[in-house]
């Protein structure tokens, strides 16, 4: 898609018809980082089976994957006292969807860049924020360390030319608007009554309820409830897109409802019991909260790697894990020596995405097979472009740390200086995130756009969407560096829940088991049918927990 094509596009939204992308950007350095395609496609292709291992070692359980629910599980190993571990990541660095970078000497998130303040049902995620100290007991209360909290102000939008407080869009619409927000959010204060919303999904029991709202789409629910105002599907289309890659059309009522009712619900303007989510403000903080870092969920993340030492290895191409009758194999190509490892073990923890642990495990299992089948990924990327000195703003909310501009293809910014306790204006990174999966936005196929589009496509598209609130933006930028994720994430298309909801266990007290088959255990997001590191972390404590 070329830029002509993508102003075109845009502008329906009204978006992107100023003066301040009238002439090209200067030149400025960048290309694509933090994800090596070619490695990818070896493991995705088999290009490196062939080869004979150089090498045997042995170890007690071997972690195929490096991610969130990688790490978990080697935490879960670890913290169980159990040593004799190995963990075997693609990239040079573990974290997955949720590492961290650097540009120009500033950090800035290469993926995922915040978490939510965990509810009472992730107590694992719990347990984690308090051994990193995030949290502790207060006079009976848990407090939160407000370092690591997002500072105010939190969210703007860029709407009607200038920016207001908030994601929802509220200044200058009709009271036909409004009167649609208050009868959304009474819709989903009912739904959490009647049914159990849950993160993580992992405990939630799948009830008849949720299955009727799983088998349709968000959008059809929408109609059929008569939520047409414009500005409403807007915003509801916007979450859908920014939590599992695809709008409101793609992704199944109970996936657009539980993003709301998992957590704290859908508060109307003007609401005075606060929210978690985009609509206040100034929300209540004990019913809201996000935890931030410059480098996003990186900081996670890397903490989580760096008790592992030389357990953790890098570069590491799983290719082929198969169960033998007294334990099991599983060969990874090391980028470093070039050469085939084999390693034996007792037991083997697949915290891969089922469409590759499908590829690699040997003789799959019906249960893999069947994930793998059902599962589709929206393609994403994160271009962080790195800025000589503060942007001119426009009237309105202050700069937030995020930043979104209306009726346009990205999801706007996050500012890596903005959780500093340094008020001096001067350079920072913006991180700008652009979904492409299915979507009224883009119909293309996004994957097939990443790996053939150059990146200087990509920044024109950056500068053409964000120069409309910053027209000073491109004379400020001097590097931006893009990471590419061509399966960010597991989409959760109707009739989804249905297919792999028997891998979720009914709530209770006893241990939760994981998808196991045989002398593998199987922990990644896509189990729970959306990435984020709350379903990750989850399924990665349980299978390490259960093998300790």
């Amino acid at each position: 898609m070329r830029r002509r094509g993508f102003l075109g596009a845009a502008a329906g939204a009204g978006a992107l018809a100023l003066a301040g992308c009238e002439a090209p950007p200067p030149p400025i350095e960048g290309g694509f980082t933090g994800v090596d395609v070619a490695r990818g496609h070896a493991m995705r292709d088999g290009a490196l089976r062939s080869q004979a291992p150089a090498t045997v070692k042995r170890t007690r359980v071997v972690i195929a994957g490096g991610g969130v629910a990688g790490l978990a599980a080697a935490r879960a190993l670890r913290l169980a006292g159990v040593d004799d571990f190995t963990l075997l990541e693609l990239e040079d660095t573990a974290g997955g969807n949720a590492r961290g970078g650097m540009v120009n000497g500033i950090a800035c998130p290469l993926g995922a860049h915040y978490l939510p303040v965990p509810g009472d049902d992730a107590r694992e995620v719990q347990d984690l924020l308090e051994e990193l100290g995030l949290r502790r007991r207060v006079a009976g209360r848990w407090e939160y360390d407000e370092r690591n909290l997002c500072h105010s102000p939190q969210e703007r939008l860029f709407f009607q030319g200038e920016w207001q407080d908030g994601l929802l869009p509220v200044h200058g619409v009709s009271d036909a608007t409004l009167a649609q927000y208050r009868k959304f959010a009474q819709r989903i204060d009912a739904l959490q009554h009647a049914a159990h919303f849950a993160i993580p999904t992992l405990k939630v029991a799948v009830t008849p309820e949720l299955l009727a709202l799983d088998a349709i789409a968000f959008s059809r629910w929408l109609d059929s409830e008569g939520f047409s105002d414009a500005q409403l599907r807007w915003y509801l289309d916007y979450c859908c897109r920014d939590d599992y890659g695809a709008g409101i059309e793609h992704v199944s009522a109970w996936a657009g409802i539980h993003y709301f009712a998992s957590r704290h619900g859908f508060h109307a303007p003007g609401d005075p019991s606060g929210g978690a989510n985009d609509l206040n403000p100034e929300p209540n903080p004990e019913n809201s909260g996000v935890l931030t870092w410059p480098e996003g969920n990186g900081w996670l993340t890397k903490q989580l790697a760096m008790p592992l030492g030389d357990r953790l290895r890098t570069g590491q191409v799983v290719t082929r894990i198969a169960e033998r009758r007294t334990g099991v194999e599983v060969d990874a190509w090391d980028a470093a020596t070039k050469s085939l490892v084999r390693w034996q073990a007792e037991r083997c923890i697949v915290a891969l995405p089922v469409f590759i642990a499908a590829r690699v495990v040997e003789n799959p299992p019906e249960v893999l097979k069947h994930a793998a089948a059902q599962v589709r990924y929206a393609p994403w990327l994160v271009a962080n472009v790195h800025l000589r000195g503060p942007l001119a703003d426009r009237i309105g909310a202050a700069p937030s740390w995020d930043n979104v501009v209306y009726g346009t293809r990205g999801l706007g910014y996050v500012d890596a200086r903005h959780q500093t306790l340094d008020p001096t204006p001067r350079g920072t990174v913006l991180s700008w995130y652009r979904p492409l999966g299915p979507s009224s936005y883009d119909t293309v196929d996004g994957r097939k756009l990443l790996l053939e589009r150059p990146w200087t496509g990509w920044r024109d598209d950056l500068f053409a969407e964000l120069s409309v609130p910053h027209p000073d933006l491109a004379s400020l930028a001097t590097r931006i560096e893009i990471t590419r994720y061509g399966h960010a994430m597991s989409i959760p298309r109707p009739g989804l829940l249905a297919e792999i909801g028997s891998q979720r266990t009914a709530p209770d007290d006893a241990p939760r088991d994981s998808v196991v088959a045989g002398r593998l255990s199987f922990a990644h997001a896509d189990w729970s049918g959306y990435s984020i590191f709350e379903e990750a972390f989850t399924r990665g404590h349980v299978a390490g927990s259960s093998l300790a």
